[in-house]
């Protein structure tokens, strides 16, 4: 999620400590109001805190980024680490205010470096948050990555709230800012923002007149409803789409691999989607469009409602191989287009290119194509390709791995099934199913984990140092 929904969350958590203290008839001085609210958001924000050695400093190009981004720093263990260190400046901080005090400052910083786990697995970025004990990566699949009712719900609540003049003068900006790129952006649907519009001008309102514990419980019972809606709608479109995942060609549910949902922000029954399937010879990205509950909201009303933007345009379009979907239309999917590759092409790749091998340790979607005589262009479809693209790793189809000392974290390669598909279930042959005595491996050693039903260990070292690939692309 991004990070005003997280310090939103923070901000609502502190508030809720607060009443919890007025109620315990514990003095509330300004030291420990401005205390709390600090804390809410620095916890909420503080998984984030792998940015500082994220990306250019580990030297590994995009892939520095991809690997360790929502990395170590966003899982539990991390979290309740990070909560204590906080609790105990958090706790300095306001002197010897007594045990209850104390016990509130806990809280908000367990709840709210926690949060920003669950925040974060809502949408199809995801988290593996039970490292070391499980790599693998979990995925909501449910709320848009900037969801502006979440924005919406909570800052009314907090800005009635506030004493402090910063607090009066940030949330409303903020307010304004969501807002502002609800109508003007052009992602999100007309008629959505009108409803969001509408909204925001009668919330403020309702919770002006409410008490401050009213509020506070008011803005968190409204972000779980929406959240929940978000979460039913994914799993009503996910079933639409594996329904309609039939093709003359037999490819039917038991054999799509995964379905990567995202929703039109602020939009519950608009969704694009991903689907990753397989036959006997091919592994195939396919894009769509879905309207889950066609009969309140159907497929040619939100076609015509997301024109452009993230969900409106084909995240493949970058793809020089794409063609027609095998899949046939219904009533709620249309299919946009496909990709496809012989099964036996991506782990060919991560056997000859240590940068193929890598990526995999986080790519949900991989889609590849040949830029130039000496590069391949690997890309996780979820995030566009080409230009577009903040996923995209250039592939040399020869000469040494260019990140040979590479930090590549334990986590359960996404597609590890795909892996196990492609070499016919001879899942020895890339160490699937072993174990490993490391978990958080160098370049060509293997992390261990389990994802689904699936059970495996990666790419061991011996298949990933081959110089070359000259297979199809």
């Amino acid at each position: 999620m991004d990070n005003v929904t997280h310090g939103l969350a923070g901000l609502l958590v502190a508030d809720a400590a607060g009443h919890w203290l007025e109620h315990r008839k514990v003095p509330m001085t300004p030291r420990i109001r401005r205390a709390l609210s600090v804390l809410g958001i620095v916890a909420a924000e503080f998984p984030d805190s792998d940015l500082v050695y994220s990306g250019p400093v580990l030297d590994m190009g995009p892939l520095g980024y991809l690997l360790h981004h929502r990395g170590h720093t966003h899982t539990i263990v991390w979290a309740v680490a990070s909560a204590l260190l906080l609790w105990w400046v958090a706790r300095r901080w306001v002197g010897g205010s007594g045990r209850l005090v104390s016990r509130a400052l806990l809280v908000v910083a367990l709840v709210g470096t926690l949060s920003h786990l669950l925040l974060d697995f809502t949408n199809s970025y995801g988290v593996h948050p039970f490292w070391p004990f499980d790599g693998r990566w979990y995925y909501g699949d449910a709320v848009f990555i900037v969801e502006p009712w979440l924005w919406l719900v909570a800052i009314p609540a907090l800005f009635w709230n506030r004493p402090s003049s910063v607090g009066k003068v940030l949330l409303p900006l903020f307010y304004l800012l969501i807002l502002a790129a609800v109508w003007f952006l052009g992602q999100v649907a007309r008629d959505v923002a009108v409803v969001l519009l509408v909204f925001a001008a009668t919330w403020p309102l309702v919770q002006r007149m409410l008490g401050g514990v009213q509020r506070t419980a008011s803005g968190m019972l409204t972000w779980g409803l929406v959240t929940a809606l978000f979460f039913v709608a994914s799993s009503r479109a996910e079933a639409t789409v594996r329904a309609a995942a039939w093709s003359a060609a037999g490819v039917g549910p038991s054999q799509v691999l995964d379905v990567v949902l995202n929703p039109g922000p602020g939009d519950w029954g608009c969704w694009s989607a991903l689907v990753m399937s397989r036959d006997s010879e091919r592994y195939r990205v396919t894009s769509a469009f879905v309207a889950p509950f066609g009969a309140v909201r159907s497929l040619e009303v939100c076609s015509a409602r997301y024109q452009q933007g993230r969900i409106g345009s084909d995240v493949l379009a970058g793809l020089a191989g794409r063609a027609d979907p095998l899949f046939v239309p219904t009533a709620s999917v249309v299919w946009r287009s496909s990709w496809s590759a012989p099964l036996a092409d991506l782990p060919q790749l991560a056997r000859a290119r240590c940068e193929v091998h890598a990526a995999l340790y986080f790519m949900r979607t991989p889609v590849w194509q040949r830029v130039s005589p000496a590069q391949l262009l690997l890309s996780d479809a979820r995030f566009g390709i080409g230009g577009s693209g903040f996923s995209d790793v250039v592939v040399p189809t020869n000469g040494a791995c260019s990140f040979p000392n590479g930090w590549i974290p334990g986590w359960v390669p996404p597609r590890t099934d795909l892996l196990d598909a492609s070499l016919r279930g001879d899942s020895a042959a890339l160490g699937l199913g072993g174990t490993t005595t490391s978990n958080s491996p160098t370049v060509g050693s293997s992390g261990r984990g389990r994802r689904g039903r699936r059970q495996g260990t990666g790419i061991p070292r011996a298949v990933v140092r081959a110089p070359v690939w000259s297979g199809p692309a």
